[in-house]
């Protein structure tokens, strides 16, 4: 079964708008985790638009023991100000899983991967430091890209994410779709192969994602926020965090049937 990784990112986003501490990114973690996600998803980034340092190390405090703990970001990213760095952190709370992203500052949001056969020499000894947390290593990367995963896979990384934007927004317009698709089929297949497990986020939403397992049944986790989010001002973070879970449910009874 894919597992479903909720990113409360858009949470703290709506909180840091307003100062305070509503809407509560704890309140919701609790409320995601009894609706049934397997994972909570935060990714911290150095200029703090999203969650905190202080987020990351409250909320490892609260799932510890429950649900799987992913942290997304740039491993490269240096200390500043409170914010520690990102393998600092890392290092400090221990989340089961930590997801590296190639992103800067300038970025609104995650939109590429990591290039395997240019960057791992770069992200060799990122891989060395994480590997004394005991976190599962996932790296980002875009859909089409078929080398270097085994030698990902040499360095300790368990799993790739692919990058899903492209494909959404061909959901979204209707146009290439199966383009789309046959890029990530690349991806996942190549890595695979590799020994690698795949994850897959960025624009995931309840109309595409069941289309998106269809095509592709051996995801292991899909992390999903800011459409949920979304999805959730309308009808309740509970409700709609169970129908995502639906849509994975039923679209991979329907993969067993096929």
């Amino acid at each position: 079964m894919t597992a479903l990784s909720v990113n409360l990112n858009k949470i703290a986003v709506l909180r840091n708008s307003r100062g305070g501490a509503r809407p509560d990114v704890v309140q919701a973690a609790e409320v995601v985790m009894a609706a049934g996600a397997q994972g909570i998803t935060l990714h911290p980034r150095p200029d703090q638009r999203h969650v905190r340092p202080s987020d990351v190390r409250t909320l490892a405090r609260v799932v510890k023991g429950r649900v799987e703990y992913n942290l997304e970001g740039n491993p490269f990213a240096p200390a500043r100000g409170d914010y520690p760095g990102f393998i600092e952190l890392v290092k400090e709370v221990r989340p089961e899983q930590v997801t590296l992203v190639p992103d800067g500052d300038g970025q609104i949001t995650s939109d590429h991967g990591f290039d395997l056969a240019h960057d791992l020499e770069r992200l060799r000894p990122v891989c060395d430091r994480l590997a004394e947390t005991g976190a599962r290593i996932s790296v980002f990367v875009d859909a089409g890209a078929s080398e270097g995963f085994d030698r990902a896979k040499a360095l300790g990384i368990s799993r790739v994410e692919i990058y899903t934007g492209p494909y959404a927004q061909a959901a979204a317009s209707k146009l290439g779709v199966e383009v789309a698709l046959d890029a990530c089929r690349l991806t996942a297949e190549s890595a695979l192969a590799a020994g690698l497990a795949v994850n897959a986020g960025h624009d995931l939403d309840q109309h595409n994602l069941g289309p998106f397992l269809h095509a592709l049944p051996r995801t292991a986790e899909v992390s999903i926020g800011h459409a949920l989010i979304d999805d959730a001002l309308y009808a309740g973070l509970d409700a709609t965090v169970r129908v995502y879970l639906g849509v994975i449910s039923k679209s991979q009874s329907c993969a067993k049937s096929a």
